[in-house]
């Protein structure tokens, strides 16, 4: 069979232990020589632990650089978490093939819903993504810079807001 026909196999070494319903969508190797792997279920750093795709907040590619933002939890709350942007987390991928479109699409897909709403003192992004491997989806908001999560009027209008979200989102389903 022709070399370009082959298909490249990720080095034993740089691959990930999986659990059994996992299989691998994409990779790359880093300029250091460790790799970054994508599967079914999530995105797996260099010397780091599984992402799921509803953990990462955001990815973008420079062209060069694969940078990731995963979601930190700040607080959970019933039927919902609150959530901020942990450390940004970025790698070097000098020959990245397919891997950022295939993150991209991953993060994108994992998104059910999204939409913004003013509160009081600032505003918060209400988010539904869903989970590879679990039924149903998980809310999550984050509030605007400047906004106060912890204010009683704040925590009451989100409360209300994902619940009505909620609500429309198993009534549309």
């Amino acid at each position: 069979m022709p070399g370009w026909w082959r298909r490249r196999r990720l080095p034993a070494e740089l691959r990930p232990a999986l659990e059994p319903d996992d299989r691998i969508v994409g990779w790359a190797l880093t300029s250091d020589g460790g790799a970054v792997v994508a599967t079914r279920l999530g995105l797996y750093l260099p010397g780091r632990d599984r992402l799921g795709w509803h953990e990462i907040h955001k990815a973008t590619w420079s062209g060069e650089t694969l940078t990731v933002v995963p979601s930190e939890v700040v607080q959970r709350r019933v039927g919902y978490t609150v959530t901020a942007d942990a450390t940004p987390l970025s790698v070097a991928l000098p020959e990245p093939g397919s891997l950022p479109h295939a993150v991209r699409v991953r993060v994108t897909r994992s998104v059910s819903f999204s939409a913004h709403h003013r509160l009081p003192g600032g505003g918060v992004r209400v988010v539904a993504r869903r989970v590879p491997g679990r039924d149903g989806l998980s809310w999550a908001v984050r509030y605007d810079s400047g906004t106060d999560p912890f204010a009683p009027a704040v925590v009451a209008a989100t409360d209300q807001l994902v619940a009505g979200h909620v609500a429309a989102t198993e009534g549309a389903g």
